[in-house]
């Protein structure tokens, strides 16, 4: 969900984004002090969990945008840089370095997902609803013109159409939706703290889209597998526990290096890289 989200901006607006981390650890911790420290139920978190990122998005979006190529690149690595910073010190909100215990799972309409396979049954539901919207969204008006203006924004200008609103739209849009996973995953580990939102993970995310394929619906998902059943598979290697971990992230960088110099839209993508 959280790459499918990053897509809509990295392959249908050709929008290089280092900052989706700090937007999805925001919808994290927006849920959790709701739901911990004001008792507020899991449902009524997620409204506020996305207009509090489509919010930050405008705010990062705006500026960021008026730069170009690697600058926009640099801009958002700032704000997510900015993100972690504030997660880290923020200790009234946030509880710093010691993060936020006891969240607790999410209940809809008087039903528990306290157990795993309820929570897996509610994550493939929600996963189908996202990538259902996905689709309209592909298919929709609004991303032919987004895809226009990353293909060729003097001639989508020459049209009539405002770059700036689509982009900035887009990045509303997908901050939005990476709140939504935010909060979903708070619950779902029912503890946080800001060392699962660094740029680290951004730049995971934004692996699982490049090699998965950017452009598609299809290429997040595959993605998706090969990030995380790749490192699954070294578990049966016997590696040292010291080793594995190390081996893991020289399998995946290698994988990202070979991705881009043989394929660049990645392995089922419709967008190609420069």
């Amino acid at each position: 969900m959280l790459a499918q989200s990053l897509n809509l901006l990295v392959g249908y607006g050709g929008l290089l984004s280092l900052s989706h981390a700090a937007i999805y650890g925001l919808g994290a911790y927006v849920a959790a002090i709701l739901s911990v420290k004001g008792g507020i139920p899991f449902l009524l978190t997620l409204p506020v969990c996305v207009l509090a990122a489509m919010g930050i998005s405008w705010f990062v979006a705006v500026p960021s945008l008026r730069l170009k190529g690697d600058f926009f690149v640099l801009a958002t690595l700032g704000f997510q840089i900015i993100g972690s910073a504030i997660a880290l010190n923020w200790i009234g909100a946030t509880n710093g370095p010691y993060g936020i215990p006891g969240i607790p799972r999410p209940k809809l309409f008087g039903m528990a997902f306290s157990s795993l396979p309820s929570f897996l049954c509610l994550v493939v539901v929600l996963t189908a609803l996202i990538l259902f919207i996905q689709i309209r969204i592909a298919r929709s008006p609004f991303c032919r013109t987004l895809q226009a203006i990353r293909d060729d924004e003097i001639a989508a200008t020459s049209l009539g159409k405002n770059p700036l609103f689509f982009k900035v739209s887009a990045f509303m849009m997908a901050g939005g939706a990476a709140a939504f996973v935010g909060a979903l995953y708070g619950s779902y580990v029912s503890y946080i703290d800001p060392t699962s939102f660094t740029i680290d993970e951004s730049i995971f995310v934004l692996s699982v889209v490049v090699i998965g394929g950017a452009g598609s619906i299809v290429g997040p998902l595959v993605g998706a597998l090969v990030m995380v059943l790749l490192p699954e598979a070294l578990r049966f290697t016997g590696l040292s526990d010291s080793l594995a971990p190390n081996l893991r992230q020289i399998a995946l960088g290698l994988l990202l290096i070979i991705m881009m110099r043989f394929r660049p839209q990645g392995i089922a993508g419709c967008y190609e890289f420069d």
